[in-house]
C-alpha cells in the first residue's frame, strides 16, 4: 500500500479522543490501535471506558480485550500489537489511527526501547532473595554499574529489580547491555495530535463521565472482578477500580466514591498533560472542535 498513513490522537481522560478517532476512521478507511493500558483487559469495560461494540461502528480495533486481568501486559506487548495492527492495515489497504491516553506507550513507539530478554524462574528467585534487603540490593548493583544507577533512587524497587534481572540474565551490567542493544523506534516521524481543553471544562467532563460509570454499573463490575481475580493484579489498583474497592470495604459512601474517582481522574489528567508536553516534539495541540480539520488534512 503505497499511500499508507498513520497518525496518533492523544489527550487526557474524557477529552473525546475515542469518538473522534472512530469518526475519522470511518471517513479515512482506517483501523484503530487503542493506546490504553486498561482497555487491553477483557471484562474491564466500565472502569476502562472502552468503546462498546456498537460505538466502534464496525471499525477494526486492536488493543482492546487482548488479555485477561490476571495476564501480563506491558509496553513490549503494546509494541508487538502495533506491529500486528500495522501489518493488518497494510495488507488490507487501510490506514492506522493510534488513539488513547497512555503516553508512555506512545513514547516507546516513537523513541524506541531496547530489547529486554525474558527472565527465567531461576533468575527471579535470585533477584527476589536479593530484594529482601533493598538497600543491600541497591548497593550491590550500584557498585557494579555506578553509571547506570546514578539516576535511580535507593528506594526505587521496580527499577532496581529491573537492573538486577538484566544483570543476572545476561551477565552484563545494564549500561553495557544497553550500549550493545540500542533503542529502535518503530514509528519514526509519526504525526501526533493532542486534544486540549480548558481545565475547568475538562473537570466537568470528567465528573460527567464518572457519574455515567457509576450509573452503568462499575460497582457490580468490580465485585465480579474481585471475585474472579482477587485484588493482587496491578489492574485492580487503577483509578475507578481502587476507589470502588474502598467503597466495598466501607471506607467511602456512594457520594464519596463519585467524588474520589473524579478527583483522582482529574489528577491523572494533569499528569497526562505534563507528560505529553515534555515528551513529544512532533505534536499539534488543538481544541476538539479544531483538531479534526488538521487531522483530515493528513489523509
Amino acid at each position: 500500500m503505497k499511500d499508507f498513513k498513520e497518525i496518533a490522537i492523544i489527550g487526557t481522560t474524557a477529552s473525546g479522543k475515542t469518538s473522534l478517532a472512530i469518526d475519522i476512521a470511518q471517513q479515512t478507511n482506517s483501523i484503530i490501535l487503542s493506546l490504553d493500558s486498561l482497555a487491553v483487559f477483557k471484562q474491564i469495560d466500565i472502569a476502562s471506558a472502552k468503546p462498546t461494540i456498537e460505538e466502534r461502528a464496525g471499525i477494526i480495533h486492536f488493543g482492546i480485550d487482548e488479555v485477561f486481568p490476571n495476564e501480563a501486559f506491558d509496553v513490549s506487548h503494546f509494541l508487538n500489537l502495533y506491529k500486528k495492527a500495522k501489518d493488518y492495515a497494510i495488507k488490507n489497504e487501510k490506514n492506522l489511527i493510534i488513539v488513547g491516553g497512555t503516553g508512555f506507550y506512545l513514547k516507546a513507539l516513537v523513541d524506541g526501547i531496547s530489547y529486554m530478554p525474558p527472565v527465567s524462574s531461576k533468575v527471579k528467585k535470585i533477584v527476589h532473595k536479593q530484594l529482601e534487603n533493598l538497600q543491600d540490593a541497591y548497593e550491590f548493583i550500584s557498585n557494579l554499574d555506578p553509571e547506570y544507577m546514578d539516576n535511580i533512587a535507593s528506594n526505587d524497587k521496580y527499577r532496581i529489580e529491573k537492573a538486577l534481572n538484566l544483570y543476572f540474565t545476561t551477565n552484563q551490567i545494564p549500561s553495557e547491555y544497553f550500549k550493545q542493544n540500542p533503542k529502535q523506534a518503530l514509528a519514526v516521524n509519526l504525526p501526533i495530535f493532542e486534544i486540549i481543553w480548558d481545565r475547568d471544562i475538562l473537570k466537568e467532563r470528567i465528573a460527567k463521565r464518572t457519574k455515567i460509570m457509576i450509573n452503568d454499573g462499575i460497582i457490580d463490575e468490580v465485585i465480579f472482578l474481585e471475585k474472579q481475580y482477587t485484588r493482587e493484579y496491578p489492574c485492580m489498583a487503577t483509578i475507578g477500580i481502587a476507589e470502588t474497592l474502598d467503597y466495598l470495604d466501607g471506607k467511602l459512601n456512594k457520594a464519596q466514591l463519585e467524588d474520589q474517582i473524579t478527583l483522582n481522574t482529574t489528577r491523572l489528567a494533569k499528569s497526562q498533560r505534563t507528560f505529553n508536553n515534555g515528551q513529544f516534539s512532533n505534536i499539534k495541540q488543538l481544541p476538539l472542535e479544531q483538531i479534526k480539520e488538521q487531522i483530515m488534512a493528513i489523509f
